[in-house]
């Protein structure tokens, strides 16, 4: 039987969480949920223990500050992994990402290491975006795959399922990036050790409620690192060359 983790990172998502895990429960009531909460003031993670004691199989893990989405990423994959889930979901608490997509991604984790739930292949769309936003977005992911040889169309997407080979091989724990570049550094590391990476398609909707954590700094960090990675490439390749040799 494959254990699946869903990790859910949370910061003041109190209108969101309550709807966000009965949604879950009902569409993968197979899935474990573990909710990743930065300290938020709003009460989000008392609501979360209130819901855990009604649903279920959800557990929390609070954290004691704002740390960002990679560093919540990397405390629930860990949290999984030591207790031998096979399978590990990112999903944004703000229905961003439709939870209804799920099981189209975790019928694709059955045969790939790491599922992207794409809004750049055939069948994915953005309908709420405006043409400026989505040619940022997509000349964003076009350079990070152009310039890190990824083959993916859409590197920053946070919709994913990894496999605990993946995250083993990716060696996720040292992934230092944030936001979209977190998304990018784990599409690359995975690339680079080899693990297939497939895409499904799924329409991205912005939140309604609550506010967004995402920044122009976040954005900025992402492009900075494509480019730093890109540079460090070859090298990193002849590196691996030697070890081969060796």
């Amino acid at each position: 039987m494959v254990r699946t983790l869903v990790v859910l990172p949370t910061y003041n998502e109190i209108l969101n969480v309550e709807s966000m895990l009965r949604t879950l429960r009902g569409v993968v009531p197979e899935c474990d949920i573990l909710v990743v909460d930065d300290a938020s003031p709003d009460g989000t993670a008392e609501k979360v223990e209130q819901l855990a004691a009604q649903l279920g199989s959800i557990h929390i893990l609070r954290r004691s500050a704002k740390s960002g989405l990679g560093g919540a990423y990397r405390a629930g994959f860990s949290w999984g992994l030591e207790r031998g889930y096979d399978h590990f979901v990112e999903i944004d608490c703000d229905f961003s990402h439709d939870p209804r997509a799920l099981p189209s991604l975790l019928e694709a984790a059955e045969h790939s290491e790491v599922v992207i739930g794409s809004r750049y292949v055939p069948g994915g769309t953005i309908p709420q975006w405006s043409w400026s936003r989505r040619l940022l977005s997509r000349g964003g992911n076009q350079y990070a795959s152009l310039m890190l040889g990824l083959g993916v169309a859409d590197s920053t997407a946070g919709y994913r399922v990894y496999s605990r080979t993946a995250l083993e091989m990716i060696g996720y724990q040292s992934v230092t990036a944030d936001g979209y570049g977190f998304q990018i550094e784990m599409t690359y590391r995975a690339k680079r050790a080899g693990a297939s990476i497939v895409e499904v398609p799924i329409s991205f909707t912005d939140r309604e409620l609550g506010e967004s954590k995402m920044s122009g700094a976040i954005v900025f960090e992402a492009l900075w690192l494509v480019t730093k990675w890109a540079v460090e490439r070859p090298f990193a390749r002849r590196s691996l060359d030697m070890v081969h040799q060796h």
